[in-house]
């Protein structure tokens, strides 16, 4: 079941938003050659406490880490650990965090160094697809009018997207009914209307769209080897255009 938020429940994921968002721009400052993935996650870890929040991932159906470091082809669900960022790397960082009962969830792919023309291309274009889809996020569409605008943006500038891990709705729960693919599925989807509120998350790939799941049962690269990006918000549908949640 699709849950409509209330004017107060949205000025609560309002606030874990935003202590998403200021994660995330903290965490900009440290995706420096030389830099673990660890150290990170701690950072992370310590910016929600202080916060007054805790990590919406950190055991979650066991996952062992309070974000997720995705580095190079890892498309999403990197787990932090030793490994040490070098120049030219690219990584993905999703953070959730849960205050007041309810959850906020962005994620950005951000350059280490001086890195190639190829894989800024590929952070922009991963932007982009976001911003194209949340312009057909309006209450009266449906959510398979997202999807086929993130699909046809990153197709377009021939990229591809990922099939089986796709956005959704989220609020008390860090995952909640409706599934917002980043491709087109048969059908137009649910209704959007004023109170959703969505996880909108294009996974952009430079090469083909198909994935595996490494031996950790968690880190998802690309079946290739490409590059990936990954860039996403914690929307809210209004009467006019959606609100970004996951901004400061």
């Amino acid at each position: 079941m699709i849950i409509i938020k209330s004017a107060d429940e949205i000025s609560k994921m309002r606030e874990a938003g935003r202590i998403v968002a200021g994660a995330l721009e903290k965490l900009s400052g440290m995706a420096v050659p030389g830099m673990t993935t660890a150290e990170m996650d701690r950072a992370a870890k310590d910016y929600l406490k202080s916060k007054g929040a805790v990590p919406s991932f950190l055991g979650y159906r066991g996952y062992p880490a309070s974000i997720n470091t995705s580095v190079n082809n890892q498309v999403i669900h990197g787990i932090p650990g030793q490994r040490k960022l070098a120049d030219g790397d690219i990584i993905s960082i999703d953070i959730g965090a849960y205050k007041n009962g309810f959850h906020g969830d962005a994620a950005r792919t951000f350059p280490v160094g001086k890195v190639k023309a190829q894989a800024l291309e590929l952070i922009n274009i991963t932007r982009e697809c976001f911003l194209e889809g949340i312009k057909a996020a309006v209450s009266g569409g449906h959510v398979h009018d997202i999807s086929r605008a993130v699909q046809d943006h990153a197709e377009r500038g021939g990229y591809s997207v990922v099939r089986e891990f796709i956005g959704h709705g989220v609020g008390r729960k860090l995952h909640e009914p409706p599934d917002v693919p980043n491709y087109k599925p048969k059908g137009r989807g649910p209704l959007l209307v004023k109170g959703m509120t969505l996880a909108v998350e294009p996974m952009v790939n430079a090469g083909g769209y198909d994935i595996k799941v490494l031996e950790d049962g968690w880190t998802v690269v690309t079946a290739d080897g490409s590059l990936s990006a990954h860039y996403e918000n914690t929307i809210v549908i209004t009467g006019g255009e959606p609100e970004l949640l996951t901004v400061l």
